[in-house]
């Protein structure tokens, strides 16, 4: 993954200020409207090292909330999600977009802002965008390898909601556990990723402003 985010930290890493987005992508929709346009950071260095910042905080402290509102982009996106996307997606990082979120619109945004490749091929992807169900499930993406555990998924889902209850984290970057309000629903596919451990998908987790983040090193049990 080009932003080192998946590889499970067991420490808080250090931040590294990502490079600069490119200009309008030759990709975008002759029709794009001004939504498509607009949205992107107003001072693209700032707020791409505070949203950097921010998402290595969250992947390594499971179950902390932060906060990304830097970026807005069309329906059904949260503006933690399109920060997010602004700050870790670039021109050589496949992304897969699920039903949910492949809409027209969101798709000429992430053209015209980072120029990100789209791959219908689960497999192929670098960051993967939806809702949990409209995913399809997290073991189709790629969870890397014994040499190259890096080379996996990262899975940005869109929440209803995120509030610190419900499944309880405990592992590397938890004092003694933590608790995120992720659907008991999910808790078979979360344990089956962890087991995978050093591979393995990481996950973002984005409800309007607010983010966390589920490392494959997370062990998640019910509450």
């Amino acid at each position: 993954m080009s932003k080192a985010l998946n590889a499970p930290p067991t420490s808080a890493p250090s931040a590294t200020t990502p490079t600069a987005f490119p200009a309008a992508s030759p990709t975008t929709s002759p029709t794009a409207s001004l939504d498509a346009l607009s949205g992107g950071f107003a001072d693209a260095s700032f707020d791409s090292a505070h949203a950097f910042r921010t998402l290595l905080d969250v992947m390594a402290r499971p179950g902390l909330i932060g906060r990304l509102m830097q970026a807005k982009a069309p329906a059904p996106a949260s503006p933690s999600l399109a920060t997010a996307l602004l700050t870790l997606c670039d021109g050589t990082t496949p992304l897969f977009l699920a039903p949910s979120h492949a809409t027209p619109a969101l798709k000429d945004w992430i053209a015209f802002h980072m120029g990100a490749p789209l791959t219908a091929d689960p497999a192929e992807a670098v960051f993967a965008v939806g809702s949990w169900d409209s995913l399809g499930g997290i073991e189709r993406f790629a969870v890397g390898s014994d040499d190259y555990p890096d080379r996996s998924t990262t899975v940005l889902v869109e929440t209803d909601w995120l509030a610190n209850e419900g499944l309880r984290l405990t592992g590397p970057g938890i004092a003694t556990s933590a608790f995120l309000n992720l659907p008991q629903s999910w808790l078979p596919a979360l344990q089956s990723n962890h087991a995978l451990y050093p591979q393995g998908v990481d996950c973002f987790f984005c409800c309007e402003e607010a983010i966390a983040a589920l490392p494959r090193s997370t062990r998640v049990e019910a509450g």
